[in-house]
């Protein structure tokens, strides 16, 4: 089995390359000249766009083929006094610049909207605002010219007192949305309220490909083996969603999100770095069925972190481990 690792928007080696500078509100509204206010967003995102790109080829040269975007990208682009603003055609030359890396390397890029894109919620307000940012995800991909294999990762979101019921909302608003959004989405288990046996079953019933978080599953979990559950989570990347409109190449190798507690006392935390022991344990668990998965890091150290994974997985090169580049491994079942 062929695994690549890959990591999370920030560069703890690149310096001065965050893809994630902001303006607040407050600052936008107090400056007096509105569209001078509106160049300026514009040039904090065509410099994340810039600094993007530049961590791109930073990867590209340590052999990382796997990435995620920063979802702060374009500042205070879903805000609602910025709604007759089209961030996407007034920065369309670095998406585009961004999005033919991309495309020229043959990397696999990824979003994850944040908490407050919510499908489970009851309050129509949050259904309306969690639609915004899914469209605003999918316009960015758009902008960059990349195809439906460019996925959004999102959770099912919460409870809300009724469990069933609530799955029962996220599977008819995931149902409702438009064509182009739901091609573009994975679900991931989460580390409190929807567990990987709960969400799988929503990606079954979606035809949806399902991300499993390792880590998540660790802290929540109804006593189930990954080892066994496996198998049908491979298989929801096999449905059309997976392949999404490039059927040409097939579908996706799964992706999986992996990290290791912070601490004893904050089992949830992500630490510095990954752990290789127990991530190893359960490549080597589903290596004999599977033929190639991507490793999300979520590390707080981001490439730094994979660096050292790497180091870490040299160890075991005589027990089943083949180093086979900077950022990607063969494990032997």
């Amino acid at each position: 089995m062929i695994v690549r690792f890959g990591y999370v928007a920030m560069s703890a080696v690149i310096e001065n390359a965050s893809p994630s500078k902001t303006m607040t509100l407050k600052t936008f509204s107090g400056l007096a000249d509105r569209e001078a206010a509106v160049r300026r967003l514009e040039t904090i995102a065509e410099q994340n766009l810039h600094n993007t790109l530049r961590l791109l080829r930073h990867n590209v040269g340590n052999d990382i083929r796997v990435y995620r975007f920063s979802s702060k990208l374009i500042p205070l682009a879903t805000h609602e006094l910025l709604s007759d603003w089209n961030p996407y055609e007034a920065l369309r030359e670095p998406f585009a610049a961004v999005g033919n890396y991309v495309k020229k390397q043959g990397l696999r890029v990824s979003f994850h909207p944040d908490h407050f894109t919510v499908l489970s919620t009851p309050r129509p307000e949050v259904l309306k605002s969690s639609f915004r940012d899914l469209e605003h995800h999918v316009a960015m991909f758009d902008a960059m010219g990349l195809d439906g294999r460019a996925k959004n990762n999102i959770h099912v979101g919460g409870a809300y007192g009724d469990k069933p019921s609530a799955a029962m909302r996220f599977r008819d608003n995931v149902e409702a949305l438009p064509e182009r959004i739901k091609q573009r989405l994975t679900f991931e288990n989460d580390d409190k309220t929807f567990n990987a046996p709960e969400t799988l079953e929503l990606c079954e019933a979606l035809g949806i490909p399902m991300v499993l978080d390792i880590h998540h599953q660790w802290v929540n979990n109804q006593g189930e083996s990954l080892s066994e559950l496996w198998p049908r989570i491979l298989d929801t990347w096999k449905t059309p969603y997976a392949q999404a409109d490039s059927p040409i190449d097939g579908p996706l190798p799964p992706k999986i999100h992996a990290s290791s507690p912070k601490s004893e006392s904050d089992p949830r935390g992500h630490a510095d770095h990954v752990i290789a022991g127990p991530l190893l344990a359960f490549l080597r668990s589903i290596a004999s069925f599977t033929e190639r998965v991507d490793v999300m890091l979520e590390a707080k150290l981001k490439d730094e972190a994979l660096f050292a994974l790497m180091k870490d997985l040299s160890k075991y090169s005589g027990d089943g481990v083949q180093i086979l580049d900077g950022a990607s491994v063969r494990i032997l079942p």
